[in-house]
Order: structure tokens, then C-alpha cells, then sequence
């Protein structure tokens, strides 16, 4: 009787039990079947005629197109591989391979999708895709919707095997490589192929956010703390680099350079913004400020002074007279809080701006040449060293931007440098605690308004020391680069953008969101009309799900994410060890 009672009982049991074993093992071969037929489809024909930009006729041979599917659907092919429990790709995800599946697999099948359908419309018809097209189309799309039924297995990541110290520099040496690749890559899409930076944006971003899921990120991170000194050479080395792999000229060494100042910059504001908490909405004044200062005194024909001082002659006047502007501006203004000093900032920036373009000897003294703004700024010239001419290096050809570029190098080190140590130092600290509670700050001790004025003027003379860059790079200086919101970053609403979606009071953040706010609107110009439009949705976006910034820092991570103060001890521990 009690055999006859329990055997019913059982037998649902092991039937109900037997889909849940096979049926993740089973969408895993349908996500590794769909990635096989993705990465075949890369080597045929997408389309029979090569107008549309790339050229993605050929058989055997892909286009860069093509080679964007090809990477996304090789790393999902390897995650799947991973959640298999294959020998050699169980490393890939310490802390679960699902979540990374799923982003990988949906980022390809976007990146896809978007290529195809963007042949249609520019083709003007599905008839002209080819067969490739179409298997591209289902081998990108079966991944995506199998992925979506696995099981969660998201787990706390089991601490990393000790490795030997050569094969951590080894490790982080071709991390920095790829990592140098990757970005290559992006800066050098060609302006006419706009197609390839969006499916080129589109699976870098879900492919960082897999790799994020996986635990693979955290783990890295570990790895280098440890390594401090082989990360901070490798870092320097990858960007040395750069102009040296450059083959189609100075073109994206211009962009690389315009993206080091508007970081420079960005960097300044993220000392007011991020560890002061102060809302200035007409920072990019303080760039023209050093802009204009160094315009006058470096010899151009249009300068009302005639005066052509050295170069560190210039960056010291450039940046002092920011300071100057930073400590006055910010005197009478700092006693202000909150929206009333965001006011503020916005008018000086405003102010800045009319108050150049009527120096023209008509509205106000003949100083600045007015909205013709001063012309003619000769090239920087060090030691012999002309930086408006090209240079063979190693036997390389460098063009004359690349003079400028490791220029910027060494102005961006120093400002990382200033960042690093002030935010770690006894007055980083009073400006952190202004910045979460002035009332509470000044309780306790602090000086509140000398704190928020050394804030104030060190950023501006952060942007000052940019600013005088940024005349030589660009041989003009004219009002309308220093306005609040306009098509052509760096401008005010652009960098307190790149503070905010990098992450506030973080070093990597805003060099990380001043890359993305300066590049993005170059490779895509069609979209110009709808830049604010674009920025204002991924403002939403990122403040719906990534409140933080792309890039956190411990404390603002445990205050947006409640989830994570379970792992505080452990991120806590792991901070303090790579100190």
C-alpha cells in the first residue's frame, strides 16, 4: 500500500525534473548553432551591388561590417561555450554566463538587424540583399531568443587562481592591446560609413555590459590593483601608441587630441561637480578664458598686445588669468547653493562669451577682434621642435597633430595626477563632505566657502591649462566655441554631460564620457539635428538604470544599488588591497 500510495507521486516528479536538465543544454546548442551560422554568413555576399557603403559584396572576404557581426557572434559562440562547461572557456564568467549570453546575443542581433534593414533603405528594397543578408538575419536571431529562456545562474564569483606575475603582466598586456585595437577601430571608421560606427557602438556597449555580467570585469580590475605600476606603463604605452598605427593620415589623431582636451576639461569640472558638488553650468567660459589669454601673448597677427611669449610662458599666463576669472567669479557667488549658483554660472558663461564678441574696438576696446575672434596662432615650437610639421619617428611619419596629441598626453597625465592627489587629500575630502551635507560640513569644522572657492579655482585653472592647448591646435579662437549648448562639444551642457554619464568624482568616468559626447557626434552627423533630442534620452536612460554613472565609484554604487551593500566588505577589502 504505501508503494502503491507514493509511486504517483514520483513519477511527476522525475518527468517535471528531466525538461529542467536538458532544456538549458539545449538552448545553449541552439545559441551555438545560430552564432556558427552568423559567423558563416559573414563570409558571403550581403548585397549584389557596391554603392552601399563598405562594400559588402565579396564572398571569403568580409567587410568591417561584416567583421562587427563576426566579433559578436564569436564571443557569444565562446560564452556558450562557457556556460557548457567547456575546457578552456570556463574562465569567461566567474559570476555566471547567462546574463552575458543574453547581452551578447541581443547586441549581435541589433548590430545585424540594424546593417540589414540600413541596406534596404539605402538600396531602396529588400531585393537587393543577397543571401547572406538573410542568414545573417536568422543565425543572429536565434541566439537572442534561446538566450532569453535560460535560466538565471547568476553566482558570486569564486576568487581567481593565483597566477605567476609574468602571466599577470602577460594577461594585461594583451588586455591593453585588444583594448587599444577596439578603440582604433572606432576612432578610425570612416565619416561616410556611419553604419559601421552605429553597429561598431552598438556591440562594443553590449559587449561591455557582458563582459561587466560576467564577472570577467571585476575580476580584471583585481588584477591590476595588483599590478599597479605594469597597468599605469601599459596604460601610457597603449596611448604612445596610437599615433604610430595610424595609416590614413592626421585625420583621427585630430579627433584623439580634440578628445584629450575635452577630457582635460571634463576632468577640471569633475573636481567642482563631482567631489565639490558644485552645479557650474558655465565652466567651458574658463577654456576660453585660457584660450583667448594664450592667444594674445603667442604672436598672432591679430593679438592687440604684439607680444609672442614662449610656450610655458603662455600656459602659466593662460592658466593664471583662469584662476584669476575662477577666484573672482567665484567670490561673491559661492555663498549661493544648489539651482541659485547653477544660475549664476550659466550668466558668467553667457557674459564671457557677448563680452569677447564686443571687444572689437566698436562695442568695447579693440582687444579680442570680436566675433572675427584672433586668428593666425602660430604653431607651437619647443626646443627646435615645430608642431606644425611633420616628424619621422622610428622611421614612422607622424603628422603634425600628432605633436599635439602627446602634448596632450603629458597635460593629461598632469591633470590626473592634480585630480588624484587632491581628491585623496585632507582638502578632497572637506569637498566631498560639502558635497554631501554643507550644513553638517561646517558643524563640523569646515570652512564651506574656502573649501567650494579652492574647488572653484582649481578647476578653472585646470580648463585654463587645456584652454591654451586648444589655441595651438586649432590656430583661431573665436566666441562661438564657448557657448552653454551647441552641435560642437566641448560646450557647457556637453561636459557637465560627460561628468554625469562617465561617473561623478572618478578619474576613468568623464575620459570615458568626454570619448563618447565628442565622438559619437563626429561619426554621426546626420543625426546633428537631433543631437539634444538623442542627449536627452540617454540622460533618462542612464539615470533610470545606471544613476551612477558608466564608471562608479564605491560610495555612489552603495547608494543607488541597495542590492550591492551585501558585497561593500568585499569591494571595500579588495579597494584597500590595491591601494
Amino acid at each position: 500500500m504505501t508503494t502503491n500510495a507514493t509511486a504517483p507521486t514520483d513519477l511527476p516528479q522525475t518527468e517535471a525534473a528531466e525538461p529542467a536538465a536538458t532544456t538549458p543544454t539545449a538552448l545553449l546548442y541552439a545559441v551555438i548553432g545560430g552564432s556558427l551560422l552568423t559567423v558563416i554568413s559573414a563570409f558571403l555576399a550581403w548585397t549584389w551591388t557596391a554603392d552601399f557603403p563598405g562594400d559588402l559584396t565579396f564572398y571569403g572576404s568580409p567587410a568591417d561590417l561584416q567583421y562587427v557581426t563576426l566579433a559578436g557572434a564569436a564571443l557569444t559562440l565562446a560564452y556558450a561555450l562557457s556556460a557548457l562547461g567547456t575546457k578552456g572557456f570556463r574562465w569567461l564568467s566567474p559570476a555566471g554566463s547567462r546574463k552575458a549570453i543574453w547581452f551578447l546575443a541581443l547586441g549581435n542581433a541589433a548590430a545585424t538587424w540594424f546593417t540589414v534593414i540600413a541596406i534596404t533603405i539605402v538600396l531602396g528594397g529588400v531585393i537587393n540583399l543577397e543571401p547572406g543578408a538573410y542568414i545573417a538575419l536568422a543565425g543572429s536571431l536565434v541566439p537572442a531568443l534561446a538566450a532569453y529562456k535560460l535560466p538565471d545562474d547568476t553566482r558570486k564569483a569564486t576568487p581567481a587562481k593565483q597566477l605567476p606575475s609574468w602571466a599577470e603582466i602577460l594577461i594585461i598586456t594583451g588586455v591593453f592591446a585588444l583594448g587599444l585595437f577596439v578603440i582604433t577601430f572606432g576612432i578610425d571608421t570612416d565619416d561616410k560609413e556611419p553604419q559601421l560606427f552605429v553597429a561598431y557602438l552598438i556591440t562594443v556597449g553590449f559587449a561591455a555590459l557582458a563582459l561587466n555580467k560576467s564577472g570577467l570585469l571585476a575580476r580584471f580590475s583585481v588584477l591590476t590593483a595588483h599590478n599597479r605600476q605594469v597597468t599605469l606603463i601599459g596604460t601610457a604605452a597603449a596611448a604612445i601608441v596610437f599615433p604610430f598605427i595610424q595609416q590614413s593620415g592626421d585625420t583621427y589623431t585630430l579627433i584623439a587630441v580634440n578628445i584629450l582636451i575635452f577630457a582635460t576639461v571634463a576632468l577640471g569640472l569633475n573636481i567642482v561637480v563631482g567631489l565639490a558638488g558644485l552645479l557650474d553650468l558655465g565652466y567651458v567660459a574658463f577654456l576660453g578664458v585660457g584660450a583667448y589669454a594664450a592667444a594674445l601673448v603667442s604672436g598672432s597677427t591679430a593679438s592687440a598686445f604684439g607680444i609672442h611669449l614662449p610656450f610655458w610662458a603662455a600656459v602659466i599666463v593662460g592658466a593664471l588669468v583662469s584662476l584669476i576669472f575662477g577666484v573672482v567669479i567665484g567670490a561673491p557667488t559661492l555663498r549661493l547653493r544648489g539651482d541659485y549658483l547653477a544660475i549664476v554660472t550659466l550668466g558668467f558663461g553667457e557674459i564671457f562669451r557677448i563680452a569677447m564678441g564686443n571687444l572689437d574696438g566698436t562695442s568695447g576696446p579693440d582687444i579680442t577682434n570680436g566675433p572675427n575672434g584672433i586668428p593666425n596662432i602660430p604653431h607651437l615650437e619647443i626646443l627646435g621642435w615645430n608642431f606644425g610639421e611633420s616628424h619621422t619617428v622610428l622611421g614612422i611619419e607622424l603628422g603634425a597633430y600628432a605633436n599635439y596629441y602627446f602634448l596632450m598626453l603629458l597635460v593629461m597625465a598632469l591633470v590626473v595626477l592634480v585630480f588624484s592627489r587632491a581628491g585623496n587629500s585632507r582638502i578632497g575630502r572637506a569637498w566631498v563632505a560639502i558635497r554631501e551635507d554643507e550644513t553638517a560640513a561646517e558643524a563640523m569644522g569646515i570652512n564651506g566657502f574656502k573649501v567650494k572657492l579652492i574647488a572653484f579655482a582649481l578647476g578653472a585653472t585646470l580648463a585654463g591649462l587645456a584652454g591654451t592647448v586648444q589655441a595651438h591646435v586649432n590656430s583661431t579662437v573665436v566666441p562661438e566655441n564657448y557657448v552653454f549648448a551647441g552641435p560642437v562639444p566641448p560646450n557647457s551642457a556637453f561636459l557637465l554631460a560627460a561628468v554625469i554619464l562617465g561617473g561623478m568624482g572618478t578619474i576613468r568616468g568623464p575620459i570615458l564620457g568626454a570619448a563618447l559626447l565628442f565622438l559619437i557626434p563626429a561619426k554621426l552627423a546626420f543625426l546633428q539635428d537631433y543631437q539634444l533630442l538623442a542627449f536627452g534620452i540617454a540622460l533618462i536612460l542612464l539615470m533610470r538604470f545606471r544613476p551612477e554613472g558608466l564608471i562608479a565609484n564605491k560610495r555612489a554604487q552603495l547608494e543607488f544599488h541597495d542590492d550591492t551593500a551585501d558585497q561593500a566588505p568585499t569591494d571595500l577589502a579588495t579597494a584597500k588591497a590595491g591601494a
